[in-house]
């Protein structure tokens, strides 16, 4: 029998544990989930650079060699955001947080079920590749309509989609077999964090497949006469804003439960812990029409509403980067003393822990920014500029993306066996990609606020001499710098990664553990001597029903007359 994490006692006998056949089963899923992201990553990124270059002035999409592989500045922009913010992201998360509950818990998953869904994935994945590679999709990463793609898209998308809510119906129910085996035990906060993450994504995912399952599948295989984009739109942005929180909260796992004993600290509190996750299952969800303050036919006092609820999610944002900073500060020592002191006793020289911290760094510039675009008095002045990817790319191109990335440091060791290659080209390759997504990020936003549009290709204006006069020659330079770094920082990963993967074995894999983090203020195991904050955080089917209440409490009238007045566009190819 293997060893549950260090926090976790023995599973019931009435429910099977983890033997190391089915571990080593187990650790391989999650390997082949983590490498396919990191592929999907790889291809995004290189097509990156490309987009930097575009909002540097340099129009790179006229060399012949490139149109032979993408046809147009469209088509490159829709494979970036779909591989990046779609493709990466679900697969990472799936294998991470599959593997994690069935760890914490120590309970026996059924791997030929988790097998079958990382098979669905893939197709779903193939599938929908085969129309974007060429060109018959080029509807950006939101695919709004009356753009229409083809139908092979959009039903390889919804089949991807499918797959990861199969994933959350697994871990939910190893949770549930865990809870009805031990009656009365508080849920271990890892377990509880990706319950959590996956019955939000459950009610967050309603809205994306109604749209694209009752919509525009039918649409685009001319089974309707049109589509109404308005409510297209509504319905993408109930999952759309969302999604955001289903890339950071996996982030957040690691922020809370792994990363402060790879600091050398401990997670502050359990209840704190909890806290968060619960309020970001219940509030994450009823936010999206903040990305429709320019919509018509949608009443200010729900944008309102709307606008409100985002702020509440900041709470939770705010309660991890208070339990971040004081679960990674390690005990005062010579030249650690102080407010900040303690900051330059992190162990920097570990890469995984160093793009960690980064990450959170990043993301202190993303929350403040995420609160600006929620703001209805402030929104108008950065919407559909450059500013918004500009924000994309410091929550989830670094907080999101550097967190994965360090992550992988430790768990692709603890996965094969095998030993990091080169640890100080992962150190090197952490900096270059936060220092390369800073610069990207200051260029972007400093063009959003001169009114330079996004997804424009701007470098192929035909009113260039306006964009020359709007006196950008900075950002612009700093923008197309940002491509470059970003691109070497992508191969010294890559190197590191990939080297890593096709290294020999040298060690058992659980010589490397998983560095599940003490508490100052645990939980406890039995949930009658809890604290009451972990008992009122720990019904999390109950907080799930109150989440979805509160969607359709202030989606239902949103949505109702948009049903009653459906307008049939037709579809339009515009590449």
């Amino acid at each position: 029998m293997t060893t549950a994490l260090p926090s976790q006692s023995a599973p019931s006998p009435a429910l099977p544990g983890l033997d190391t056949a089915t571990l080593t089963n187990l650790k391989k899923l999650t390997q082949y989930y983590a490498v396919t992201a990191f592929l999907a990553l790889l291809i995004g990124v290189l097509l990156g650079p490309l987009q930097a270059l575009n909002y540097g002035g340099v129009n790179v999409y006229e060399f012949p060699l490139l149109k032979v592989l993408i046809k147009s500045y469209y088509q490159g922009l829709t494979l970036h955001g779909v591989l990046n913010a779609l493709v990466f992201t679900q697969f990472f998360i799936s294998g991470w947080m599959l593997y994690l509950p069935a760890r914490d818990l120590n309970v026996r998953p059924n791997m030929r079920f988790a097998w079958f869904t990382y098979l669905t994935m893939t197709a779903g994945l193939l599938t929908a590749a085969v129309p974007l590679l060429m060109n018959n999709a080029t509807v950006l990463y939101t695919f709004y309509p009356p753009l229409e793609g083809s139908p092979v898209f959009y039903i390889g998308a919804a089949v991807m989609v499918a797959a990861s809510l199969l994933v959350a119906g697994q871990v939910v129910g190893l949770w549930l077999s865990w809870k009805r085996a031990n009656p009365g035990r508080v849920t271990p906060v890892v377990t509880y964090m990706s319950v959590a993450t996956w019955l939000m994504w459950a009610v967050a995912a309603l809205g994306l497949v109604v749209e694209v399952v009752g919509m525009l599948i039918p649409w685009s295989l001319g089974l309707t006469r049109g589509v109404d984009p308005l409510l297209a739109r509504t319905l993408f942005w109930w999952t759309g804003h969302p999604i955001v929180y289903f890339w950071l909260l996996p982030a957040y796992i690691s922020w809370y439960a792994f990363l402060p004993r790879q600091a050398g600290g401990r997670m502050a509190s359990e209840g704190l812990t909890r806290l968060a996750f619960a309020m970001f299952l219940v509030f994450s969800v009823p936010v999206g029409l903040h990305h429709q303050y320019a919509d018509p036919n949608v009443q200010n006092t729900w944008k309102v509403i709307h606008m409100f609820l985002t702020f509440l999610v900041a709470v939770p944002s705010l309660l991890t980067a208070f339990s971040a900073a004081a679960s990674s500060k390690t005990p005062p020592a010579p030249g650690g003393r102080g407010v900040v002191g303690w900051v330059r006793r992190l162990p920097w020289g570990n890469a995984s822990v160093t793009a960690q911290v980064l990450a959170m760094v990043s993301f202190i510039f993303g929350g403040a920014g995420g609160i600006v675009n929620a703001s209805m008095a402030f929104a108008p002045v950065v919407h559909n500029t450059a500013w918004i990817p500009g924000h994309f790319h410091i929550t989830v191109g670094t907080a999101t993306t550097l967190t994965f990335m360090g992550v992988m440091f430790w768990l692709v060791p603890h996965l094969t066996g095998k030993r990091l290659f080169a640890p100080r080209l992962a150190l090197a390759s952490a900096w270059w990609w936060f220092g390369g997504m800073m610069l990207f990020a200051l260029g972007m936003h400093w063009q959003g606020l001169a009114g330079v549009p996004r997804r424009a290709q701007v470098s192929a204006s035909a009113q260039q001499a306006a964009y020359d006069s709007m006196n950008m020659a900075l950002p612009k330079l700093l923008t197309a710098i940002s491509g470059g770094v970003l691109f070497v920082a992508a191969v010294l990963f890559y190197t590191v990664l990939i080297r890593t993967l096709l290294s020999p074995r040298l060690d058992d894999p659980e010589s490397t553990p998983i560095p599940t983090s003490e508490a100052i203020s645990p939980a406890g195991q039995n949930l009658r001597e809890a604290s009451l904050l972990v008992r009122r955080t720990e019904p999390l089917l109950a907080l799930t029903f109150a989440a979805l209440i509160l969607v359709i409490l202030v989606y239902g009238p949103v949505i109702a007359p948009m049903l009653a007045n459906y307008q049939f566009i037709p579809g339009q190819r515009l590449w």
